[in-house]
C-alpha cells in the first residue's frame, strides 16, 4: 500500500505542476460557457427580424396573415402585402417580381398562397436560404390562424369572441414525486442533467487517455525499469490510476467551487433567473462523484492495458474513438430519453456499463431513476471495472517491458496465459 500512494503522489504531483492542468482547468469551462451562450444566443436570434412578402389573391387573409405575423413579438419582422395585377388572381408575373426582389435582396422571403375557387388553399415560402424553418414554422402558424379566424368570422362569431377563442394559453409543468406535485421546468432540468453528463464525458474520457498516454511515455523512457525493482507492477498500476484520478476530482472541485462563487455573485444570481435557473440536487452531486470515479476508472484501465501494448502516442490516439463509441450511443438517444426516460431501451442504456454515467444523468433531467436502478448500474460498473482491470494487470504485467514492435492479439492472449 505504501508504494501504490507513493506512486499515486508522483502521478498527481506531476500533472497538477503541469501547464496542462492550468490550462485545461481554465480554458474547458470557458469553452463550454462560450458554446452554452453562443447557443442561447442563436436560438434567441433564429428567424429574428426578417423582411417577408405575403401574396395572396385574397386581400382580407393577406392582411389577417400580415396580423398575425406582426403579433409575434419574437419574430420582430417587418411584413408586406403583395396586391396581384389582376384582382382577386396571382399571376406567375406576380410571382416572377417577388424571385427577383428576394434575388436582389430587397427582401428575406416571400409566402405565396394560392385561394382557388374550388380545392384546398395551398401555400408556399421561397426564400434563399433553405434551413430557416423557423420562419416556416411561424408562417404556417400565422397562415393557419389568419384561416380559422377568417372561418369562424364567417360563420357569424364576433371578432371579439374569436380573439379570446384563440387565445393563446401558457401551461405550467408540474411533475409528481412521492404523491406530491413539485413545481418544475423541463428546459432548466434538462440543462443542467445535460451539462454535468456532458462534463461527465469529457472528465472520464481525457483523463482515462492520459494514464495510457502516461503509460507510452515511461515505457518510452524505460523509467519502469528502475520502478519495477522497488514496485510491483500491480502496485504500480494501480498508483497511476489514484493518482490520475485524484487529478480529475481536484479539477472538479475547482469548478464546483467556482461554480458556486459565481452562482452567488449579482451577475450569477441574475443570469441564472427566470428560465436559465438551474437546479442540482444533493443526490445529483453525490451521483456525480461515484460515476465519475467509476466512468474514469472503467476508462483508464481499458487505456492503461491497451498503452502497455502500443510504443507510441500516435498508435493511442487511433484507439481513442474506443472512448468515444459510448459517447455518440448515449447522445443519440437524448430525444428518447428526454421523452421517455423509462423506456426499456433507455434501461437497458443506463445499465450498460459503458453508458451509464451519461443516460444515467440525462434520465435525471427528466425524471429521477429508481434507487434499485441506480445501485443495480453501480454493481453492473464495479463488475466490468474488476473485468477490465483482469486483463488489464496482465498485459500491463509484460507489456511494458516489450520494446521495439506493437504487440498482435495472439500475444497478448500469451501474455494472459504467462500472468
Amino acid at each position: 500500500m505504501h508504494n501504490i500512494l507513493l506512486i499515486a503522489k508522483r502521478e498527481y504531483l506531476e500533472q497538477v505542476r503541469g501547464r496542462t492542468f492550468l490550462i485545461t482547468t481554465i480554458l474547458l469551462p470557458a469553452i463550454f460557457a462560450g458554446v452554452f451562450y453562443l447557443s442561447f444566443l442563436s436560438g434567441k436570434s433564429s428567424g429574428v427580424g426578417k423582411h417577408i412578402a405575403v401574396a395572396c389573391g385574397d386581400a382580407k387573409l393577406a392582411g389577417e396573415i400580415r396580423t398575425e405575423i406582426l403579433a409575434d413579438p419574437e419574430a420582430k419582422a417587418t411584413v408586406d402585402v403583395f396586391t396581384p395585377e389582376m384582382d382577386g388572381m396571382l399571376m406567375d408575373s406576380d410571382k416572377a417580381k417577388l424571385i427577383a426582389e428576394v434575388d436582389e435582396k430587397k427582401i428575406d422571403g416571400f409566402l405565396w398562397v394560392d385561394v382557388p375557387a374550388n380545392g384546398p388553399i395551398q401555400a408556399t415560402y421561397e426564400a434563399q436560404t433553405s434551413g430557416d424553418f423557423v420562419t416556416s414554422e411561424r408562417l404556417q402558424s400565422a397562415l393557419n390562424h389568419a384561416l380559422l379566424r377568417g372561418r369562424l368570422v364567417q360563420d357569424g362569431i364576433s371578432a371579439s369572441a374569436v380573439d379570446g377563442l384563440m387565445k393563446d394559453v401558457k401551461i405550467d409543468t408540474q411533475q409528481v414525486k412521492s404523491g406530491k406535485e413539485v413545481k418544475s421546468n423541463a428546459l432548466s432540468s434538462f440543462y443542467s442533467a445535460y451539462v454535468m453528463a456532458l462534463l461527465l464525458t469529457m472528465t472520464t474520457m481525457i483523463y482515462g487517455l492520459n494514464v495510457g498516454r502516461s503509460v507510452i511515455q515511461e515505457k518510452a523512457s524505460r523509467i519502469f525499469e528502475v520502478m519495477l525493482s522497488t514496485a510491483k507492477a500491480s502496485h504500480m498500476l494501480s498508483g497511476k490510476l489514484l493518482g490520475v484520478g485524484a487529478v480529475g476530482l481536484s479539477q472538479i472541485g475547482i469548478w464546483v467551487a467556482a461554480g458556486a462563487v459565481f452562482a452567488g455573485s449579482a451577475f450569477g444570481m441574475q443570469l441564472l433567473s427566470g428560465n436559465l435557473k438551474i437546479h442540482i440536487s444533493p443526490l445529483q452531486v453525490t451521483l456525480f462523484a461515484v460515476y465519475f470515479l467509476l466512468g474514469y476508472t472503467l476508462n483508464a484501465a481499458l487505456f492503461a492495458g491497451l498503452g502497455a501494448t502500443l510504443e507510441t502516442e500516435q498508435e493511442l490516439q487511433q484507439y481513442s474513438p474506443l472512448a468515444a463509441v459510448p459517447v455518440w450511443l448515449s447522445f443519440s438517444m437524448i430525444l428518447l430519453i428526454s421523452t421517455n426516460p423509462n423506456s426499456p431501451w433507455v434501461v437497458a442504456a443506463s445499465l450498460f456499463p459503458p453508458c451509464t454515467p451519461i443516460v444515467m444523468f440525462l434520465r435525471m433531467g427528466s425524471q429521477m431513476p429508481p434507487m434499485w436502478q441506480i445501485g443495480a448500474s453501480v454493481a453492473l460498473m464495479l463488475l466490468a471495472i474488476w473485468a477490465v482491470l483482469w486483463f488489464s494487470t496482465r498485459l500491463y504485467r509484460i507489456g511494458i517491458l516489450m520494446y521495439g514492435k506493437r504487440a498482435t492479439l495472439p500475444e497478448m492472449m500469451r501474455w494472459l496465459r504467462y500472468s
